[in-house]
Parts: C-alpha cells; sequence; structure tokens
C-alpha cells in the first residue's frame, strides 16, 4: 500500500486536497467518487528531498527558523502562510527547498508533525516529537521557543566537546609530522655531515640511537604508512559494528581525566533533552525512547532502554536508573525528588543547569592539564633529537679547542 496526493472539486465547485493511502490509483478514485467528490488529479507522493547535495542546514539556521515561525505562531498567522513566508527567505536554497515541500505536505492534509518526518537529517527524532506534542496540545508556539532554548544549549554543549578534543588531537598530529620530518629530513643531513668528518662508528651511542631509529623510519615507511591506514580503517571499521562502538564508548567513559568530563557531558545533555521533552507533554515512556536515541552513547541508551522497560513494569525512574551505574548518584536522588514532588521536569532543567556549569570548568580544567602536557612532550622530543646531533658537534669542538 502506498500513499496517493489528491485533488478533488466538490459538488459545490470548491477544490479539495488530500493524501490516501490505497493499493493503486483507481482504488483512490473510487474512493473519492464514493464521498461525492470528482478526481481532478491523483499521483503518488514524492520521496523526501535528499541533502546530499548543497549546503548543510546548520544549527544556528535551524534556530533562527524555530524563532521566526514561533514569533509568526503566537501572532496568529496561519501555519501555511508562515512556511511561505520563511521559505522564500534565507540564503540557504536547500532549507528554502525543504520549508516549501514541508508546506505543500501540509497543504495537502499531512500534520505540520508528519512532514517534518520527511526530512529526518534536517528534523531529528526529538524535534518531529516534541512538534507534534505542540499540535496536540495546541501549545506549538510554546514548544517552539522552548526549541529554540534547547537547541542553543546543544550547540554550546556541542561546541564545549570539540573544544575539549580538538586540540590535543591537533597537537597529536602537529606532533607527528614535527617527528617525521626530523626523521626524514633532519637526521640524514646530520649523518651525511658526520660522514664526511670521518664516519659514524665513533659516535655517541645516544646519537647512533637517534640515526639507527631515522633509517628505521626511512628505510621502512611504506610499511609504517601502510600499518597506519589499517590501523585507522580497523578503528572505523570497528566503531560501526556493535561491539566495536560499545568498546569505544566504554573506553571514553572510563579514560582518566577524559572520562569524567565526558560522563558530565553525557548526563547534561540526557537531563536537559528528557527535561524538555517532559515539560512539552511527552509520556516519559516516548522520551525516554527518544532521548536513548539521541543520547550519543551506547552505553547510556542501553541503560535507559532498561530504565524504560522497568518503569512499564510498574517501577519509579529514579531506582532502576540508580541500578545502572552509568549516572552518579547525587543525579539520581534529585529525580527521585522529582518525581516524589511531581516536578520532575523542572528537577532534570536544574541539573542540566548545573551539570552545563560543571561541563564549563571540566573542559576549562582539560585543556590547561593537556596544555602543558603536550608541549612538553613535542619540546621533549625535538630537544632529545637535538642533543643527541649536537653533541658529537660539542665533541669535535672541543677537540680543536684543545689542539
Amino acid at each position: 500500500m502506498a500513499e496517493w496526493v489528491w485533488e478533488a472539486r466538490a459538488r459545490t465547485g470548491e477544490i479539495r486536497k488530500g493524501v490516501m493511502d490505497a493499493d493503486d490509483k483507481e482504488a483512490v478514485n473510487q474512493r473519492l467518487r464514493a464521498q461525492n467528490l470528482n478526481p481532478v488529479k491523483v499521483k503518488k507522493k514524492g520521496a523526501p528531498i535528499s541533502l546530499a547535495f548543497g549546503a548543510p542546514v546548520t544549527s544556528q539556521e535551524l534556530v533562527i527558523f524555530i524563532r521566526q515561525f514561533s514569533t509568526m505562531i503566537d501572532a496568529g498567522l496561519p501555519l501555511v502562510q508562515c512556511l511561505d513566508i520563511l521559505s522564500s527567505q534565507g540564503d540557504n536554497k536547500v532549507f528554502c527547498a525543504i520549508l516549501k515541500d514541508i508546506k505543500s505536505t501540509v497543504e495537502q492534509g499531512s500534520t505540520f508533525s508528519d512532514a517534518l518526518k520527511r526530512h529526518p537529517k534536517v528534523f531529528d527524532e526529538l524535534f518531529v516529537n516534541l512538534i507534534a506534542a505542540g499540535e496536540m496540545g495546541g501549545i506549538l508556539d510554546t514548544i517552539l521557543n522552548r526549541l529554540g532554548v534547547y537547541i542553543e544549549k546543544r550547540v554550546k554543549l556541542q561546541r564545549q566537546v570539540r573544544g575539549a578534543l580538538v586540540y590535543p588531537i591537533a597537537v597529536f598530529f602537529i606532533a607527528i609530522a614535527v617527528m617525521a620530518v626530523l626523521l626524514t629530513q633532519v637526521i640524514p643531513t646530520f649523518e651525511k655531515m658526520f660522514s664526511d668528518f670521518g664516519g659514524t662508528d665513533k659516535l655517541p651511542k645516544l646519537t647512533q640511537f637517534v640515526i639507527g631509529m631515522s633509517h628505521g623510519v626511512v628505510d621502512r615507511l611504506p610499511v609504517i604508512i601502510g600499518s597506519a591506514l589499517t590501523i585507522f580503517f580497523s578503528v572505523t571499521y570497528s566503531y560501526r559494528t556493535k561491539r566495536g562502538k560499545y568498546f569505544w564508548h566504554w573506553l571514553m567513559l572510563s579514560f582518566p581525566a577524559i572520562g569524567p568530563a565526558m560522563r558530565k557531558i553525557a548526563v547534561a545533555r540526557f537531563t536537559r533533552t528528557m527535561g524538555t521533552l517532559l515539560a512539552s507533554g511527552v509520556p516519559i515512556l516516548d522520551a525516554l525512547q527518544v532521548v536513548a536515541k539521541t543520547s550519543g552513547n551506547v552505553l547510556i541508551e542501553g541503560a535507559l532502554l532498561k530504565v524504560a522497560e522497568k518503569i512499564t513494569e510498574g517501577r519509579t525512574m529514579a531506582e532502576p536508573l540508580s541500578e545502572t551505574g552509568v549516572f552518579p548518584s547525587m543525579v539520581v536522588q534529585m529525580i527521585g525528588v522529582g518525581e516524589q514532588t511531581g516536578a520532575l521536569d523542572v528537577m532534570l532543567n536544574k541539573i542540566a543547569d548545573f551539570y552545563e556549569e560543571e561541563v564549563d570548568v571540566a573542559v576549562s580544567g582539560l585543556t590547561s592539564l593537556m596544555e602543558p602536557v603536550m608541549m612538553v612532550g613535542i619540546g621533549g622530543m625535538v630537544g632529545f633529537m637535538l642533543i643527541a646531533m649536537y653533541m658529537p658537534i660539542f665533541d669535535i669542538a672541543g677537540a680543536v679547542k684543545s689542539e
């Protein structure tokens, strides 16, 4: 059975539009005629617009769209008119095309949330569920405001994560590049100079060791590059498997210094998302399913799905959360208090505020710790090689002076 978009003329002459599930076009025509409608146009519903081309829709563009859309809805403009206005402006042509498609789908009889589902690369499951809750409760403008705040905080959290990871990764690759240049270009130049002075057999042990290391890198460069690529693709492949992803996510949460920061980020994301969903009227089980899928960590996803199973058995949320061992005891206790007082959404947002501040402190501390460690590490490696290369020069200078 497929979806068919239809246009038909009523006996009054009015043109009506809609979407219908049917096996074929003739079945749609028969059902329309049974409703005293004369079919004008019937066609199969098209596939969602692909975002494989053009510029992506950034989080900032999404926030601007939500703010403008919320203002228009709050001012009393019809939904279709709001979409028409927003789709006719903006620099991102891909986003404008998506909004036009959503407007067309809504005009054909679909709900706004169903129209958004056609573009999962832009509007994720969380976004769609919140919009659906707003439509059902008649509070779409309020939901849009909450969505705007939520996405802004999510973007801030993502920037903090990138800030914690980008610096050490960049310094690591810079160190690899510096070592490669020293071992393949600088050390061989020194070796040639020492050979011209009478050979390398009587050089200091440290200098011989560094020259040997340079030979090992230069002679086996294809093997080293091949091994590095093999490791890279093996890690990439393992991350795509269920067990591999579980291992890497476990390692990320368990690694010293980085692990506690990642755990705080995960708690902040979970509590902020869960609090926003519950405040918008989404049932707790549906909210847990959505939060699990958007958690970004398979350990937390599995823990939240187990919590959802326990809630269906009649238990509270706090007890199974404590049993998972993933979330700090303070978070579990505060959630328990929120359940007892009937203000779980408020408590979750307070926890999110606290942990977002904790993430700020953790990321700043992590960066402050890594900066000197990285600089000392790179400086130590470069210094070690330079000392090894200059030791024979010092010996030669000393011998010349004594003569």
